[in-house]
């Protein structure tokens, strides 16, 4: 948005208008007055302001999100690593021949496990062996995990002095899709060396994950819950 300050003098007032680029409209800012014996106000020069609603419009990259063991698929009851980007994003754009940096930080990130439970932080997490951010599937099935980031912005005009956007925004990351396994304990007879290497070979395999059919979806916790961390 530019802010552009269009003076007509009259005795003791001045008079402005607000042109918002992105939609084309202009508002009317009105008269104001000028204190007696204050200085002679001339046209004033242009303010360019960023709103919200430009911030919004421009393209900030989604963070990427990461969820459980690279693979995609954990056992049931095993801790589920969350953790994504923190990077703060800069971008350029152009406003009446001007020249406005963009600044967007990462403020808050808000996991959608997909089986009802969502976390809420400030805290990016890191990957395994870190737990900082972390939850766990209670019963087998696939799961989609979102990531929702809220950004707060900064613009610098010209080189200037960067200044606060008021506001924030939301980005949503792709989706991550995870498989919650139950792993069923067996028993085996070692009686022999052969039987022995062949047992320590099947349990190196990857375990059968099933296509993703609405008969392989995960069920909701009925015990879910939010947390903030």
């Amino acid at each position: 948005m530019k802010r552009s300050g269009g003076s007509s003098r009259e005795g003791s007032t001045v008079h402005g208008t607000q042109t918002n680029l992105e939609k084309n409209t202009v508002k009317d800012l009105g008269w104001d007055c000028v204190r007696p014996g204050a200085p002679e106000v001339g046209t004033p020069a242009a303010q360019i302001v960023v709103t919200v609603e430009d911030f919004a419009e421009l393209p900030v990259k989604a963070p990427i999100a990461h969820a459980g063991p690279e693979r995609g698929w954990l056992p049931v009851n095993m801790v589920n690593v969350l953790h994504t980007d923190a990077d703060t994003q800069e971008l350029e754009t152009d406003i009446l021949g001007t020249p406005v940096r963009i600044r967007a930080t990462p403020v808050e990130f808000h996991w959608d496990l997909g089986d009802g439970n969502t976390i809420t932080t400030t805290d990016p997490g890191k990957p395994f062996p870190s737990e900082r951010v972390s939850s766990e599937y209670r019963f087998e099935g696939w799961y989609d995990i979102t990531l929702t980031t809220t950004f707060t912005g900064q613009f610098s005009v010209d080189g200037g002095e960067w200044q606060d956007i008021e506001g924030s925004i939301e980005i949503e990351s792709d989706s991550v899709e995870l498989y919650a396994k139950s792993l069923e304990s067996r028993l085996v007879n070692g009686s022999t060396d052969e039987d022995d290497n062949k047992d320590e070979d099947e349990d190196e395999e990857e375990p059968w994950i099933p296509d993703r059919t609405p008969d392989t979806e995960g069920p909701i916790d009925p015990e879910a819950r939010h947390r903030r961390i």
